[in-house]
């Protein structure tokens, strides 16, 4: 085959790291591909900061984000943006993952100019349009344009077909997410725990991790959230609660308020992927409203709590690694309690991580090679 001009659109920290193992996978075979990256810069310093961990550098930043500008004006801007790229570069295929504004535009921007799009991690659905918003009906609006859908898991696939998706355009190749775990070292893992101990943070076998970010979390939701991490640091106040903040201010100064009062709770700035994933391998338990820690928190065996009402991770949920108990004041302490009463060793989960393997990248790897056969 010709080499082609492949397009890696992303925008957010999570797209980076699920898309880097498919892009380095990619990078080895310089006379199929010439890999072009392109950043939205959806979350500017996060995805920027990720990609150098893999030690990756953007061709293409938009720099697109604004102060408190809304939904239609984001899209705009990175609409707008993305088409230069595309007018000024001859892409052959363009390659996005997930379901961010940005996975949205660069799929449209695609298929304007008939160009394919290979939509990495397709098929989740909540089938709930407002949880979560507004990432379900962009995962769906792209699916309607992909020439090649790479589904995490055979309940993604089913979920497609239901939706008269070709297929012929469906490939269960497993969650990249994982491929990405196995791509960090024994040294990156040392230093996150020296990080962690210039923070003056003791990471030992009772240690609590907390995410908390979705817009549909924002509002009243995030109050009975706050109330109920409020209520477990007071009981549990041998246990250490870490939290990274995002930098939203809707999240960011409500947390501030709320929780910065307690010395066994942790408000961290955003970590990078190292650290991030140095917490999960020692959490006692994580409580977040993350789509990606719910697929890698199984890798280490630890009991997640999801504050959601819906998950497009269903398998989590099956393979009894998950639990949702959604923004129920309730319904967290109680979980929470389940878990926090037990010892480290006791709580760790049996099960395989429902998600994959490690070798996604290479099987989609080989499926773009077929395609262009």
């Amino acid at each position: 085959m010709d080499k082609k001009n492949i397009l890696f659109v992303f925008g957010t920290r999570p797209e980076v790291i699920k898309l880097a193992p498919v892009i380095l996978e990619m990078k080895k075979y310089p006379a199929r591909y010439n890999v072009l990256i392109c950043n939205t810069e959806q979350q500017k310093e996060l995805s920027n900061q990720t990609l150098s961990y893999f030690n990756l550098k953007a061709d293409f930043n938009l720099d697109v984000m604004r102060e408190n500008q809304s939904l239609a004006g984001v899209q705009s801007r990175i609409l707008t943006a993305l088409d230069k790229v595309y007018e000024q570069n001859q892409i052959d295929a363009t390659v996005v993952q997930g379901d961010t504004m940005t996975v949205l535009c660069g799929a449209l921007t695609s298929f304007y100019r008939k160009i394919p799009v290979f939509h990495v991690e397709a098929g989740l659905r909540s089938y709930d349009i407002y949880e979560p918003f507004p990432e379900e009906v962009m995962r769906q609006m792209t699916t309607r344009v992909a020439e090649l859908n790479f589904a995490p898991t055979e309940k993604n696939r089913q979920a497609l077909l239901r939706e008269d998706i070709s297929d012929s355009k469906i490939f269960v190749v497993g969650n990249t997410v994982i491929d990405a775990l196995f791509c960090l070292s024994e040294n990156t893992l040392n230093h996150a725990s020296k990080f962690f101990k210039g923070q003056n943070i003791e990471i030992n076998d009772k240690l609590i991790l907390i995410t908390v970010h979705r817009r549909e979390n924002h509002g009243e939701r995030i109050n009975r959230i706050l109330d109920a991490i409020e209520y477990l640091a007071k009981e549990y106040k041998d246990h250490v609660f870490v939290i990274p903040v995002h930098p939203n201010p809707n999240v960011k100064d409500k947390i501030h308020s709320r929780l910065e009062k307690y010395n066994n709770i942790k408000l961290l700035s955003p970590l990078d992927y190292p650290n991030l994933v140095y917490l999960m391998k020692h959490a006692k338990l994580i409580l977040t409203d993350s789509g990606g820690i719910q697929e890698e928190a199984p890798s280490f065996g630890c009991p997640t709590l999801v504050m959601r009402y819906e998950t497009e991770r269903q398998e989590g949920i099956d393979a009894g690694v998950s639990k949702l108990v959604g923004a129920d004041y309730e319904k967290i302490i109680s979980e929470s309690e389940e878990i926090l009463s037990g010892t480290f060793a006791n709580t760790r989960l049996k099960a395989q991580n429902p998600y994959g393997d490690g070798k996604s990248a290479k099987i989609i790897e080989t499926i773009i090679q077929k395609y262009f056969k």
